[in-house]
């Protein structure tokens, strides 16, 4: 018994060690674009460490007229995932890299609408999700996403 809980106790600490060394040696990279730049968010796009890339929330403002998309959640749902498609693009990840969400509506009824423009953006292996009804998103947003994307290597 005192062997095998040593057993555990050993992996467990050199699993720990490894896990702390390999973040440790990953770099670290704040990412923003110009539009981000030019508005002076006090946030960055997103912060890439190592192979994932952590996305900051992203809502529904088209960001040609720097206005939220008119229509509503629908309309404000496809900006919003189109703003995250591009900005994984532009930082050489893809949708398919998405392994986590985080939703945030304005109000929770509006999720089915939400969840019919989501899953376009996504195939059979949809990422891990967590939903929830917020007051006060940024520009009166009626939804905020943020994601982790992450490629093997």
């Amino acid at each position: 018994m005192k062997a095998k809980l040593l057993n555990i106790l050993t992996v467990g600490v050199l699993s720990s060690v490894l896990s702390a060394q390999a973040f440790a040696s990953s770099e670290i990279e704040f990412l923003s674009n110009d539009f981000y730049k030019s508005k002076g968010y006090p946030f960055s796009e997103g912060v890439r460490v190592g192979n994932t890339i952590y996305l900051s929330g992203q809502i529904g403002l088209d960001s040609k007229t720097g206005k939220l998309a008119p229509g509503g959640i629908k309309a404000e749902s496809i900006q919003t995932m189109d703003n995250i498609k591009a900005s994984l693009e532009n930082h050489g990840y893809s949708m398919s890299d998405v392994v986590k969400c985080t939703v945030m509506l304005a109000d929770i009824k509006e999720w089915g609408v939400f969840n019919t423009v989501y899953k376009e953006y996504f195939s059979e292996n949809y990422p891990a999700r967590s939903a929830f009804a917020g007051s006060g998103l940024a520009l009166g947003a009626r939804v905020e996403v943020e994601c982790i994307a992450a490629v093997a290597g």
